[in-house]
């Protein structure tokens, strides 16, 4: 059995995430403890306690959801002993997959991803902004609608979830107008998305160069295991490649499909979802229904692998 760890992005976190890994852990609550002392934030608040506003900051968003993820990853390797074949993430969930690998460490992605949030926020501006996901058309004919109104309004196709379901993102009006015209081509739902700025477009193509050189103050080390890069749905073990294909990340579109595509391709059959609720293990089961997919939130979804991997 082959096997791919997978993590999830933006928009899975939610109040009391990771409590039953904090409240097990002293460590793990160290870690949020020192990040805030270190950042000046409210992580720890904010997602243990909330307020909902204070964890949809994209700054804190980010951080919590790594370290969700990685908890859970966690502790099953304190109760399984199997090691992917690949990892991958979903935008932010690359750099959990990064972690997962031994490319970064948990405290080094936890600051990059809090910056990286900042930087996403900042880099927009004045702009007017939107994103959205468009439910039942085919990505050839949501990225060709996208093309039709940028045009005049930037909008473009940025996460390739499933088959059929594409989230788009750019100016207010652009998005609007593309929302529209994909009703009109058959969509059967476009949902709007609340969200701290128009991700993976060139409207924040100045964080990407924030990023970078952020980034260059760390250490990205040789892998252990394949990550699956969203820029270009290929494997990599070089973390001096991983830097470079983040920077670029932030401003290209989400190859999920092409991704899990891959993985299969290579002979997966099996991924496990690690990180708050299960957003992925359902776009995994969109894109192929014979694989096998399992999510670990909490703690006690651990007990549901028993029968799969023993």
């Amino acid at each position: 059995m082959k096997i791919a760890f997978v993590f999830p992005g933006q928009g899975a976190q939610y109040l009391g995430m990771a409590q039953d890994y904090i409240d097990g852990d002293p460590a793990a609550k160290q870690t949020l403890l020192d990040f805030d002392s270190e950042h000046g934030t409210e992580l720890y608040k904010a997602m243990l306690e909330g307020p909902e506003e204070l964890l949809k900051q994209t700054s804190l968003t980010q951080p919590a959801i790594l370290f969700h993820s990685i908890c859970a990853l966690r502790k099953f390797q304190e109760q399984y002993n199997v090691k992917p074949d690949f990892v991958a993430g979903h935008s932010l969930g690359e750099f959990s997959a990064l972690v997962a690998s031994g490319i970064l460490t948990l405290e080094d992605a936890m600051h990059i991803v809090h910056k990286r949030g900042e930087f996403m926020t900042q880099a927009v501006g004045d702009i007017p902004f939107a994103m959205a996901a468009i439910i039942g058309l085919d990505a050839q004919t949501v990225t060709a609608v996208c093309q039709e109104i940028s045009e005049q309004y930037l909008v473009q196709a940025v996460n390739y979830n499933t088959p059929v379901q594409t989230v788009i993102s750019g100016t207010a009006e652009g998005v609007k107008l593309a929302s529209e015209l994909a009703k009109a081509k058959g969509a059967k739902r476009t949902i709007p998305l609340i969200v701290g700025g128009p991700f993976h477009t060139p409207l924040v193509g100045k964080a990407s160069g924030w990023l970078i050189t952020e980034m260059d103050r760390f250490s990205f080390l040789q892998g252990t295991i394949p990550v699956v890069s969203n820029l270009d749905a290929q494997p990599s073990l070089d973390g001096d490649l991983a830097r470079e294909k983040l920077g670029q990340q932030i401003i290209s579109p989400v190859r999920w499909v092409e991704s899990v595509r891959f993985m299969i391709s290579r002979g997966v059959t099996h991924f496990i979802e690690f990180g708050p609720q299960k957003v992925l293990s359902g776009m995994i089961k969109n894109i192929d229904k014979e694989v096998q997919v399992n999510s670990i939130d909490r703690i006690v979804d651990l007990a549901a692998l028993k029968e799969v991997l023993n």
